[in-house]
């Protein structure tokens, strides 16, 4: 059986890794010239965590991953005002937890897939023409590829979504928010938020800063916008976006690299009423993106290719297999999304009042018994899911 992933990024290694460890002969394909460079720290925790451990990758993500103290809330002074604890907040997940830069995810996950999966960079779907027993799909390049499934793990704005199931305007479901990431090299910022994410507590709009083990310093940013329209010029926009922040926001705006080395989009979620059509099938931000405001995205696209890759392998036909992950994986990802659209002013608040009563309840969060069920709430069922089916394997 062959099975051609568009898509090199975390859900799509992943994917890639699984059928092949299952028999499939897989070919990789992924528009970029290269890995890329740009991305942000995510909280890797919950049922990705299990499922890379299931994988064996869990070691080279461990070597890669950050271990932070907190996360600190600062106002223009600098001053703390508010605080989540790692520590408190890893024991109450029992210690699976880590931080890691999207980049250094996608590289563990890239160095874990055998000399047998081959993987192609620069090349892009152009054309897909479906038959009963397979898929003919066409490349940007000319080339031509038959398989017996196609997986379009190509992200929110996936090239396979729009060719197979249409264009991304039915489906894409924007939150109010663009979010922006970038690295700069300033020792002086570095050597103030070394070992934890230090945030704006700011309404609006938040930027936030974190070092990184090479000595440069991390960017993440996000604010409030009634426009989903991406800026021609992402650099220009995020230096005005931003200019009214304080504390270290300055420098590292005066620091913002050119518009192809920053990571920019909108935050948004995807909703398909179906996640395949015959022999195309998607998986992770393509059909299920939950937003950043959900904080799981990377760890619910490596568990839904764990769960994809081994419903295929379980089930008797690949439409078995397929139906069989949409039915399982959608009732997680549907309630991932719910909570993140709940979550929203939690996130990022829009007043005055809703940052203060932040505020309060990280001072409640540190009390014993509400840690823990501050982390269920943010791991809650995806977790369970994934370990019911490692319960079952073999």
């Amino acid at each position: 059986m062959r099975a051609v992933v568009c898509g090199a990024g975390i859900a799509g290694l992943a994917l890639a890794q699984r059928l092949d460890a299952t028999g499939w002969d897989v070919v990789v394909l992924e528009r970029a010239d290269g890995p890329r460079g740009q991305g942000y720290m995510i909280d890797f925790f919950g049922p990705g965590y299990d499922a890379a451990e299931a994988m064996g990758v869990l070691p080279r993500i461990r070597e890669l991953g950050y271990q932070v103290r907190e996360v600190a809330y600062l106002d223009e002074a600098g001053r703390r005002r508010a605080r989540i604890d790692y520590g408190q907040f890893g024991r109450a997940v029992r210690g699976r937890l880590l931080s890691i830069m999207r980049p250094d995810l996608e590289r563990a996950l890239r160095e874990h897939l055998s000399a047998d999966v081959e993987l192609r960079f620069g090349v892009s779907p152009r054309h897909v023409e479906q038959h009963p027993d397979g898929v003919r799909l066409t490349l940007d390049d000319g080339t031509v590829l038959d398989a017996d499934l196609l997986v379009g793990a190509d992200g929110i704005h996936s090239t396979v979504r729009s060719l197979v199931f249409g264009p991304e305007s039915r489906y894409l479901r924007y939150l109010g928010f663009h979010t922006a990431a970038f690295v700069f090299d300033d020792p002086s910022v570095h050597a103030q938020v070394d070992g934890r994410f230090c945030l704006t507590d700011t309404i609006d709009r938040q930027m936030g800063c974190y070092g990184l083990r090479d000595g440069r310093v991390a960017v993440f940013a996000v604010h409030r916008t009634a426009d989903p329209t991406r800026p021609d010029d992402a650099r220009a926009a995020i230096r005005q976006e931003y200019a009214t922040l304080g504390w270290l926001a300055p420098r590292a705006l005066a620091a913002c690299p050119s518009a192809s080395e920053v990571y920019y989009d909108q935050v948004a979620q995807i909703e398909l009423p179906q996640w395949h059509r015959n022999r195309v099938v998607l998986v992770g931000d393509a059909c299920f993106a939950v937003s950043l405001l959900a904080g799981q995205g990377a760890s619910l696209g490596i568990a839904g290719a764990f769960v994809l890759a081994e419903q295929l392998a379980r089930a008797g036909s690949i439409e078995e297999g397929l139906t069989r992950y949409e039915r399982m994986w959608r009732p997680v990802v549907t309630d991932r999304q719910r909570v993140a659209r709940r979550g929203a002013r939690w996130f990022l608040p829009e007043s005055r009042w809703q940052l203060r009563a932040r505020r309060v309840a990280l001072r409640l969060a540190r009390l014993p018994g509400l840690d823990r069920r501050l982390a269920t709430s943010l791991t809650g069922k995806p977790t369970a899911a994934v370990m019911r089916l490692r319960a079952t394997d073999g």
